[in-house]
């Protein structure tokens, strides 16, 4: 679990994911939050199981939380496995036992806009929007019905402009920028499949 010896408020960004396996493109959004945002830190947190994610073809929890070590810097860029050690499975209550553990620092939620969009899908999202801050990650064939999905339209009030990044640690939730950077093109689905094809 990470550990601060600093007084003054941290920024850190909050990146939670299967990461089956962490590539290229979490390193690339990983970067372009931490100047848009002007984070200290951002955390790459691997999920132990997403609920809404078959397990076939899920690699093992210590695996998975490997290859994000391998793309982080254990400085700025930190792989953690932090939603095993607190025992939450929900981002809902992820969110809500990290904010009691470190109470001095501001914390800002990233997501894919494919998961903006399927928002309404995750266990109590509502409380989820109403938490922390979030940075929306453009994403291939999803960011256009992202900004027109009904989770966009309710909080059209939320959404900050891409020049307010700076802020928007400090922002009250439900506060929200789309990230106006260009989409990387690395999958994990495309990255399994080819380790796969290259198998005997």
């Amino acid at each position: 679990m990470p550990r601060f010896g600093h007084r003054y408020a941290l920024r850190v960004g909050l990146l939670g994911g299967s990461f089956n396996p962490a590539h290229e493109g979490h390193l690339h959004v990983a970067r372009q939050a931490m100047v848009h945002l002007g984070l200290d830190q951002l955390w790459l947190m691997v999920s132990p199981g997403n609920p809404l994610k078959p397990q076939r073809g899920m690699a093992p929890f210590a695996a998975r939380l490997a290859t994000a070590r391998r793309l982080a810097d254990g400085r700025r860029i930190i792989a953690t496995g932090i939603e095993q050690q607190l025992g939450t499975r929900y981002t809902a209550d992820t969110m809500r036992e990290i904010s009691r553990r470190f109470p001095s620092i501001k914390f800002v939620w990233l997501m894919g806009a494919d998961n903006l969009r399927q928002l309404p899908l995750w266990k109590n999202w509502l409380r989820i929007v109403h938490t922390m801050p979030m940075l929306v990650l453009p994403r291939p064939g999803a960011t256009r019905s992202a900004l027109a999905s009904p989770v966009a339209a309710r909080f059209k009030k939320g959404r900050l402009p891409a020049r307010s990044g700076l802020c928007l640690a400090s922002a009250a939730a439900p506060s929200w920028i789309l990230l106006p950077v260009k989409e990387h093109p690395a999958s994990a689905t495309a990255l399994r499949n080819t380790i796969e094809g290259a198998l005997p």
